[in-house]
């Protein structure tokens, strides 16, 4: 990335509509391109533009929107500036989105949107499901797989290449922030959507381009993630292992199995509390409280990573209960 800096500078200097476009942009989204087995892709500053981006652009007057309830804010947003209907269902409820579906006509387009992992609940969407639902009903999936990039399929593209659907899905949102370690995010699909992008999303025709040497960090990224499976099979190990350990312990883990997983905790004053006894022993925990998750589950969210072992990951659970058992949880 040093040698990046000094052969492109540190700063771009305008949209890369005008003059802050590089070959290492173009270069860099093709390889995300064949590396997602997509046509095309569109490199964003941050997932949240990207995401404000796709939504306003493509929810056109006349067109309806499901959207799963616990949709990341950036989702949201993205489909108030958008003119579509918005219909919110409940929370991965496959018979709530079908009524929807079955019932809510329009003339214009119909889209889907969801994460294919949650962020505070760390579950997984029944993507094969949607998946099915949007062929047989013409509705177009976008997918915002900002905790799965990196991390799930044969290849590290995420869960739309785990569950098989990549054929089924119109967009797919991918930020670089997570397990790619790194800044922004890459919208993946079809040539002519990503095109028509580049010229009507707002917040990439209107937004300074990121620095250039951010596009050798993304590939040096890429690499990674293609030559160290290794990587993602220890993260599933070191996952597995600590919910273990908590559910031992008599704590209620979900059974989702990912790397996300949120220790529910109801007040936010306890949940508070826990967070810096754990900090003060090391361990970088925070609090997640109101309006991030709804009102009265309050909770700590671990995220597990390589850089952890299993002597790190018992002293984090005895920690851990020791922390509950002092704001008077069971």
């Amino acid at each position: 990335m040093s040698a990046a800096v000094m052969e492109e500078g540190c700063g771009s200097t305008g949209s890369r509509l005008l003059r802050g476009d590089r070959n290492c942009f173009s270069a860099i989204e093709r390889r995300f391109a064949v590396f997602k087995a997509t046509a095309a892709a569109l490199y964003f500053g941050s997932g949240y533009a990207a995401n404000l981006a796709v939504l306003s652009t493509f929810l056109e007057d006349g067109d309806v929107v499901f959207s799963d309830r616990l949709n990341h804010a950036s989702l949201l947003d993205g489909m108030k500036m958008g003119k579509a209907r918005k219909i919110i269902f409940a929370h991965s409820d496959l018979a709530a989105l079908q009524h929807r579906v079955d019932s809510i006509m329009t003339k214009g387009q119909r889209f889907l949107v969801v994460e294919s992992l949650f962020s505070m609940d760390g579950d997984v969407a029944p993507l094969k499901e949607y998946a099915a639902i949007c062929k047989k009903a013409g509705i177009a999936l976008i997918i915002d797989e900002a905790h799965a990039i990196g991390l799930y399929g044969d290849h590290g593209t995420g869960l739309i290449e785990a569950n098989g659907i990549a054929d089924d899905v119109f967009l797919s949102i991918n930020p670089a922030g997570k397990a790619l370690g790194l800044a922004g995010a890459f919208v993946a699909g079809p040539a002519w959507a990503i095109e028509y992008l580049m010229q009507h999303g707002r917040t990439f025709v209107f937004s300074t381009a990121p620095p250039p040497s951010i596009a050798a960090a993304l590939d040096a990224a890429l690499d990674l993630v293609e030559e160290t499976p290794q990587l993602r099979n220890r993260l599933q190990f070191l996952t597995t292992f600590l919910r273990e350990l908590l559910a031992g312990k008599g704590l209620e883990v979900s059974q989702a199995g990912t790397q996300i997983i949120p220790v529910l905790v109801g007040e936010n004053a306890r949940a508070v509390s826990m967070a810096s006894a754990l900090q003060a022993k090391g361990f970088d925990v925070r609090a997640i409280r109101p309006p991030t998750v709804p009102e009265g589950t309050a909770r700590l969210r671990i995220s597990v990573n390589t850089g952890l072992d299993e002597s790190i990951l018992e002293c984090f659970a005895h920690t851990l209960e020791v922390a509950m058992r002092e704001v008077g949880l069971p």
